[in-house]
């Protein structure tokens, strides 16, 4: 997910992509354990969605509150 799709969401729409992308994570975490994944950068390509998303909802955040 580029910068540019993170900031044609709304707050309400963040939000909830943080928490799917969360279970996705615990999910590729889980398989990992168990057997190798076929593509293992998918892990850091999740971690940094992640990132992005919280990043953009804490910039709006800070600009709600001034």
């Amino acid at each position: 997910m580029k910068n540019k799709e993170i900031l044609g969401l709304t707050t309400k729409e963040i939000v909830e992509r943080i928490e799917t992308e969360k279970l996705s994570l615990t999910k590729l975490r889980m398989n990992h354990a168990v057997s190798p994944l076929e593509n293992p950068q998918r892990l850091k390509e999740v971690r940094k969605v992640i990132a992005r998303l919280k990043t953009e909802l804490r910039k709006r955040e800070l600009t709600e509150n001034k």
